[in-house]
């Protein structure tokens, strides 16, 4: 997996007996592998959902990838971007925070929105990141 996000969880002590179980018994490698099943499945079973909400929002699925250039063309058409995400979202380290805020409308990511700290930030105080 080339981008992915680490997360954590928390488990009472019974649920997380029965995957250390289920680990042991051998029908998953470690927990990992068990809550990375787990998910797995739960989208498997709604994806009808996540396609229908992705549709209804126009959302890209997989990788968007800006850098100063696509934003300065924007800027020159002045036209405002508006980016809705399911997957990642990549702000190249070469858009400066004032070219960020100037020209994104709004930028709403499911899944990881990477980006300079700097530019991170001015988004988020000019309302741009929902």
């Amino acid at each position: 997996m080339a981008d992915t996000e680490k997360i954590t969880i928390n488990m009472n002590a019974v649920e997380l007996g029965k995957v250390d179980l289920l680990v042991e018994e051998g029908h998953y490698s470690n927990r990992t592998d068990f809550i990375r099943s787990a998910i797995r499945s739960q989208l498997e079973k709604h994806a009808v959902e996540v396609q229908q909400s992705v549709v209804r929002s126009s959302y890209v699925v997989g990788a968007v990838y800006l850098n100063r250039e696509d934003l300065e063309k924007y800027k020159a058409r002045k036209e405002k971007v508006r980016v809705n995400v399911v997957g990642i979202c990549t702000l190249a380290s070469d858009i400066s925070p004032t070219l960020a805020v100037e020209v994104m409308e709004t930028i709403k990511v499911y899944g990881i929105f990477q980006a300079n700290a700097d530019v991170k930030e001015a988004l988020t105080k000019a309302g741009k990141v929902q």
